[in-house]
């Protein structure tokens, strides 16, 4: 059986669940070990046959433990078949939620020399009652000038499953066949 590392850069725990309902898809073909990118140090990459990155976005930007994470094993990830994806809530726009289209994942890219087999972009959520103040009313205020939902006292998730499960399927099907 294949191993496989899912390695999630997560604000919220929405980028967890995300990788969990892949986990739920791929388990049967690979053994699965699911880490933080905080803890991503403490696995040997040279000992899994795919390794998937999955990350958030936050004002813009990803979190420096991701470049960190990639910096350290560049030449592992370029070396093994990888996939990367990264969830925003811009991705809840038509235009903006293909690998080709989304901004935050062709200026990931530009920023990056790692180059993932696949990759994907996947809406978020917003979870204002989550949110502490200032969280809040930053995110209200993006909402806003983005013409999203700024309604305090609601949960707005945007993420279409069934591309979660095509991903998924993708990956089994492309990277995991025995």
């Amino acid at each position: 059986m294949k191993k496989t590392a899912i390695i999630y850069s997560s604000t919220d725990g929405h980028t967890v669940r995300i990788c969990e309902k892949i986990i739920e898809i791929i388990k049967h073909k690979s053994k699965v070990s699911l880490c933080s990118i905080e803890k991503a140090d403490s696995l040997d990459l040279e000992n899994f046959d795919f390794i998937l990155v999955g990350a958030s976005i936050r004002y813009g930007n990803h979190k420096a433990s991701l470049f960190r994470f990639i910096e350290r094993n560049l030449d592992i990830l370029n070396k093994k078949q990888t996939a990367f994806f990264n969830v925003n809530a811009v991705a809840r726009k038509e235009d903006k939620n293909t690998p080709a289209t989304n901004p935050y994942l062709i200026k990931f890219l530009k920023k990056v020399s790692w180059k993932p087999d696949l990759l994907e972009v996947f809406a978020g959520k917003i979870s204002y009652p989550k949110y502490h103040f200032f969280d809040k009313h930053m995110i209200r205020f993006i909402m806003w000038m983005s013409k999203g939902p700024t309604d305090p006292s609601k949960v707005f998730e945007f993420t279409d499953w069934n591309k979660v499960e095509s991903f998924g399927n993708k990956v089994l099907n492309d990277f995991l066949k025995s």
